[in-house]
């Protein structure tokens, strides 16, 4: 099963543990609770949100990252477990172990897909894609060409129009993307953590200050899955976060084809971050990629019958 995303957004919360729920608190008076077993992330952009430590503990026990959101929905501080596998220091130590010639091979391999997926997003659009296509088959081990810049400069301007730059700092679009990629990121933390490895022990981004580095590396093939959400949102004359926001947190139930068969995203992510963590171990790069580097076009008639 996936789990929820808890958004806390309104102003002068209170969230408490109380049994098995997260109960959430408004003037003293109870709004709902949450079985924490339920959750995948906790997003908190609420002004004068308190919490108690035990509900923080729990969440932390449960492998549930706690992601705090400044303004425009940018990420800014995340809390996640000291411990989350039985096997934890062998893997710290294999990750940390890793040669440079492996982060590089392994960095590659998340280029491809990557670029793969923003050519498929541009297939699925009928935009034209050739270019993203060819680059795909031009990354070398670290990407010293910047294949994914390249990629990045031909698939904006034909995803989001010509006008468009992507900026944290601008609302609207980028907003969206930047609400889109916090719930990847944090989905992708858990997925580490729960692998036995660490989140700022990067492949490729910098990890200087930043916690979630390796999650950084890891997203990036499925971020044109969050762009394909919010070109759809749009292209239907949504314009805020608070309108995009059901459809931006379905993208971790998106399904990809996998050799298990159709698979959430989140699980995806899980069995990503377990190759890895075997990868590291083995000291030999196989890493655990859907078939197919976008999610499962759901037909008219699909979406008649959900």
């Amino acid at each position: 099963m996936v789990g929820r995303i808890l958004e806390l957004t309104r102003n002068g919360l209170a969230v408490h543990k109380r049994r098995g729920f997260l109960a959430i608190e408004e003037k003293g008076h109870e709004l709902g609770r949450l079985a924490i077993e339920d959750i995948e992330a906790v997003l908190a952009s609420s002004p004068g949100l308190t919490w108690s430590s035990t509900a923080l503990a729990e969440l932390s026990e449960h492998q549930i990252p706690v992601m705090f959101l400044g303004q425009n929905f940018a990420p800014v501080a995340v809390i996640l477990p000291l411990d989350g596998h039985h096997a934890q220091a062998e893997r710290f130590r294999a990750q940390a172990d890793a040669s440079l010639p492996f982060r590089k091979q392994a960095w590659a391999t998340i280029v491809r897909h990557k670029i793969a997926a923003q050519a498929k997003v541009l297939d699925r659009l009928g935009l034209p894609s050739e270019r993203l296509h060819r680059l795909t088959a031009t990354v070398r081990s670290g990407d010293p060409d910047n294949r994914e810049a390249q990629a990045a400069q031909t698939y904006w301007p034909l995803l989001m129009g010509k006008s468009f730059r992507r900026d944290r700092e601008n609302p609207g679009t980028n907003a969206m993307l930047n609400y889109g990629y916090a719930i990847l990121r944090a989905a992708t933390a858990r997925a580490i953590v729960a692998a036995g490895l660490h989140p700022s022990l990067s492949l490729h981004h910098s990890s200087g200050g930043d916690a979630l580095a390796l999650a950084d590396d890891l997203m990036e093939p499925f971020r044109p899955t969050v762009d394909l959400i919010v070109h759809d949102l749009v292209s239907g004359g949504v314009e805020s976060v608070e309108d995009g926001r059901e459809a931006l947190i379905g993208c971790l139930t998106a399904d990809f084809p996998t050799k298990n068969g159709a698979t959430p995203l989140s699980h995806v992510l899980i069995r990503l971050g377990q190759s890895l963590a075997q990868s590291f171990l083995d000291r030999k790069l196989k890493l655990s990629f859907p078939s197919h580097p976008i999610p499962t076009e759901v037909s008219d008639e699909d979406r008649a019958l959900q």
